[in-house]
């Protein structure tokens, strides 16, 4: 395993062990409110500080991008080792014990995707890419499923939940991709969704509006498992403005073809 990633590996297994004791009495954990349905508690506050103190403890030159703390307990801010961080995705559900929720670490270097590591403590699912090597859960390698015919795939969704203003242009795209798949699934971790298609429990993804930290490890995920993942027209560029197409290669295509008279609509800036 690279150097980095076994750090990366080391810094979600400590927060694992921050959010499983919480999750034992969740009533005793504080929450606050950031903004309308969107939660922090401070368990998602220690888990952050923990990966960010193993990854600077080993890097105190790389720079830091983490949904609770921002740039503001950055390494070095002008470097070309970004780590990006989603200490906790699916607060709301580790809130209401409903355990689907992760860990999410990846590593950008000059602006390229190197390292990623998804990890699920309450499963204990450790998801784990490095450019080029290859995508693995728990040490075995995984590939994205092998179903070609939309009207055969399962698909991983999130609903629009911060902002409200994209409600029907995403309900349109509910249905369109309802009357097309075998199903929709909407379990609400983002970043767990996207391991999900790299490991071929999902045949595609899709969601608008999402930050870099819900995508980063899960969008090397899918492509070190042979999967595409792209914005709604199938380029590059999810990253900044945050919507999301994944899938194996012949379900991404459909689900570019099915959206595209959506893709036109969705507000480029919604996340920035």
């Amino acid at each position: 395993m690279h150097p980095m990633l076994n750090t990366a590996v080391k810094a979600a297994r400590l927060a694992g062990k921050i959010i499983n004791r919480a999750s034992l009495d969740i009533d005793l954990v504080k929450v606050s409110r950031k903004q309308q349905n969107d939660f922090v508690t401070e368990v998602d506050q220690a888990a952050e500080a923990a990966i960010i103190d193993t990854l600077l403890q080993a890097y105190p030159n790389h720079a830091i991008l983490a949904e609770e703390s921002g740039q503001s307990r950055s390494g070095q801010a002008d470097s070309e080792y970004v780590w990006i961080i989603d200490p906790l995705d699916g607060t709301t559900n580790f809130i209401h014990g409903f355990p689907q929720y992760c860990i999410s670490i990846g590593l950008q270097h000059r602006g390229q995707l190197t390292q990623a590591v998804v990890y699920d403590p309450s499963r204990d699912e450790l998801f784990t890419a490095s450019k080029g090597a290859g995508a693995y859960l728990n040490n075995k390698r995984i590939r994205v499923s092998n179903r070609t015919r939309m009207n055969e795939a399962l698909i991983g969704t999130g609903f629009p939940f911060r902002d409200l203003d994209t409600l029907d242009l995403y309900l349109d795209m509910f249905r369109t991709i309802t009357a097309n798949s075998a199903g929709i699934r909407r379990p609400g971790a983002a970043a767990l969704d996207l391991a999900y298609v790299a490991c071929g429990r999902f045949d595609g993804f899709f969601e608008i509006g999402l930050m870099p930290w819900d995508i980063a490890a899960g969008s090397l995920l899918v492509q070190e498992s042979g999967g595409l993942i792209g914005d709604f027209s199938g380029n590059s560029g999810y990253l900044e403005h945050g919507n999301v197409l994944a899938g194996t290669p012949k379900i991404f295509g459909q689900l570019v073809q099915l959206l595209e008279k959506n893709a036109g609509q969705i507000p480029a800036d919604k996340n920035i």
